[in-house]
């Protein structure tokens, strides 16, 4: 059973890495075949995703950075749509 979000604190798998791509400004997720490239600020909530936070405190987090955006509807389900893919554990 998927843990909450008040209990799971998402990390990338261990085979993947967050990389800046500065020449096209773009933020991938790098897999060991393929390359996966972030839209928007996914790269920003990915990089919260460090094992510590959970992803309540992920959204708290973002809330305070861009106030007024709706991050409480869409970042838990971006995260556990990269679970989904095995790129979160």
């Amino acid at each position: 059973m998927p843990k909450t979000a008040e209990q799971w604190c998402p990390a990338l798998a261990p085979a993947l890495m967050l990389r800046h791509d500065a020449v096209r400004g773009r933020d991938l997720l790098v897999l060991p075949e393929r390359v996966v490239v972030l839209e928007g600020h996914g790269g920003m909530v990915v990089g919260l995703c460090d094992g510590t936070r959970t992803v309540s405190g992920i959204v708290g987090e973002l809330a305070e950075r861009f106030p007024g955006a709706p991050v409480a509807g869409i970042v838990p389900a971006f995260l556990d749509s990269l679970r989904q893919e095995g790129w979160l554990t």
